[in-house]
């Protein structure tokens, strides 16, 4: 864990403040620079988060070589685990329904977290529910939320819906629990969450 609190930086660049979040991410990287330069794997828990050291930084640093590092050195957990600790598969018998962060969908990819869900014995539901439709702070804007509701209406929110009152909903992106928490009432956990879920079963 830094010893600081340290951001992405994704507010300022998606607000297009970019010269406040290059500087900004100058300090992160000078912060995690031992580690940074060490090849510490860096596990980054909101996938909106990881992509910015996946993705945006290497555009606003081309030719900086620790931009580089960090770029392949940041994990999602489910990207992680399966890389570095395959073994690593607490049983969870549930039935999951899993929806993925655009972010992710976008960048990271859902495999690796389908994969070790299904690994630990959960019944993996992974309904084509696109966005979620807050996409951050979109859906708190008075003028956009009824595309937001809208968006989300398509598919995501009636599965939740629909799903049994046992079944997992695991959401990584914060904006995503946002949403289903107004929209449907129901809780939506991080795989990490689910994950602690199945070691605490475990140890029962």
């Amino acid at each position: 864990m830094p010893a600081g609190h340290l951001c992405c930086g994704r507010p300022l660049y998606d607000f297009g403040m970019l010269d406040r979040a290059k500087r900004y991410l100058r300090t992160v990287m000078d912060a995690l620079g031992p580690e940074i330069d060490a090849g510490v794997p860096m596990v980054v828990l909101e996938p909106s988060c990881a992509s910015v050291f996946r993705d945006e930084l290497r555009n606003l640093f081309p030719d900086d070589p620790r931009a580089q590092r960090l770029q392949t050195q940041t994990f999602v957990l489910s990207e992680f685990l399966t890389t570095h600790a395959p073994a690593f598969a607490p049983a969870l018998a549930r039935t999951v329904l899993l929806h993925g962060h655009c972010h992710q969908k976008a960048i990271m990819k859902m495999d690796h977290e389908v994969a070790l869900l299904q690994k630990t014995g959960a019944e993996v539901q992974v309904p084509d529910t696109g966005c979620c439709g807050m996409a951050g702070p979109f859906g708190f804007s008075a003028e956009k939320i009824e595309v937001s509701k809208a968006v989300g209406e398509r598919v995501l929110l009636p599965a939740v819906r629909d799903a049994s009152e046992d079944t997992l909903i695991v959401a990584d992106g914060f904006s995503c629990q946002e949403q289903i928490a107004q929209l449907t009432g129901r809780r939506a956990i991080h795989l990490a969450q689910a994950l602690r879920l199945a070691l605490d079963g475990s140890r029962t």
